[in-house]
């Protein structure tokens, strides 16, 4: 792919390769950056993201998967989204920021985002259950 001269840009020949892990990092982003998005990826995905998180590694892309061609790329995005919020709005806003993300930062046409959306988050729900149980007394 071919970038465009700016102002002050040199034009040398050769070729760039954009690897599916970076677009697949950009789409990733911009769909986190969506109000109404808690989680990227399945269940699974999830809890080993938490387990990479908490020895020092992280997947930004988590969730997303990219098939980048010379020109185009395609985007799936599995979420988890947060209750109440309107699930195929969500869903379009999702779609159109990484469409803008992916064409802007990566500099691919992208032909098609597909968003699954397999879980939603009822915030709270998680420490009222934590709050219900009964501390463990020591044993003697």
């Amino acid at each position: 792919m071919e970038e465009a001269a700016g102002p002050g840009a040199v034009q040398a020949p050769g070729r760039t390769v954009i690897a599916e892990t970076a677009v697949a990092k950009v789409a990733a982003i911009a769909a986190r950056s969506v109000h109404g998005v808690v989680a990227l990826g399945s269940g699974t995905g999830r809890a080993l993201s938490a387990l990479r998180d908490a020895v020092g590694g992280s997947d930004l892309g988590q969730g997303v998967h990219v098939e980048v061609g010379q020109t185009q790329v395609a985007v799936d995005i599995t979420l988890v989204a947060v209750y109440g919020e309107p699930l195929q709005e969500l869903a379009a806003r999702v779609r159109a920021a990484v469409y803008r993300a992916v064409q802007e930062l990566v500099g691919l046409e992208v032909i098609e985002v597909n968003v699954e959306i397999n879980d939603v988050h009822l915030p709270g729900l998680a420490e009222a259950r934590a709050a219900e149980k009964p501390a463990r007394a020591p044993a003697p």
